[in-house]
């Protein structure tokens, strides 16, 4: 079965996201949609710990450490970008500022509900840092994973069965195997990779699956 890579996602996100959007790029894995951002196109990142026209990461040897993203990684600043109080940063996130936020999950419902701070598991490290605020702060959530875990369980599920993170907050599901619309219609299909069929997604989702109206659902 064809599966994209991590890249190819996150190429895929990129697409979605319009121009002149406010993003916020989560921790992990949706950091590298920054990279498919098309130059053409003004869009704006922000970063939760305070930064706004966050740019690209800087050359080897250009590092600042003073001016690193949420997951510690350092960034550069865009002209006309700027920094400001942690405080400040979360009262944009919380406010409705943001367009678009990009989240890794553990799991998504078919419904939108989010979760992708733990487990729950006995030995789990709580990281739940600007998630919650993230996921029912921006207008639009989009979430980025892989659509099975190691044990070949899907991550697109009925109901989430780990602690959630928010309800009813993710609009779109971006996976290796296909793109999905969440919601109070449940989830649909709004594209497959190529060689993965419908029947497919349902045996490995176990969700009553369909075809989303259009391709344009819930689109930014």
């Amino acid at each position: 079965m064809n599966r994209l890579g991590r890249d190819a996602i996150a190429a895929r996100v990129a697409r979605d996201i319009p121009e002149g959007a406010y993003v916020n790029l989560g921790i992990g894995l949706p950091t590298r949609v920054a990279d498919f951002l098309p130059a053409d196109k003004e869009i704006v990142l922000h970063s939760e710990n305070g930064l706004l026209g966050m740019g690209p990461a800087p050359a080897p040897g250009e590092e600042d450490p003073d001016l690193i993203n949420a997951g510690k990684q350092p960034v550069t600043l865009l002209a006309g970008g700027c920094y400001f109080h942690h405080a400040d940063s979360f009262a944009m996130m919380r406010s409705g500022r943001l367009d678009v936020c990009v989240l890794g999950a553990f799991q998504v419902s078919a419904h939108g509900d989010l979760a992708n701070w733990s487990t729950g598991a006995p030995d789990a490290i709580p990281a739940v840092g600007g998630a919650m605020d993230l996921a029912i702060g921006a207008r639009q959530v989009f979430v980025m994973m892989e659509l099975l875990t190691r044990d070949g369980a899907s991550k697109l599920v009925a109901e989430c069965s780990y602690p959630l993170t928010g309800l009813r907050c993710v609009s779109r599901v971006y996976t290796d195997l296909g793109v999905f619309a969440v919601g109070a219609q449940g989830a649909r299909v709004i594209e497959t990779v190529d060689g993965v069929s419908l029947d497919a997604l349902r045996r490995l989702t176990g969700l009553p699956l369909d075809w989303a109206a259009t391709n344009g659902e819930n689109a930014a």
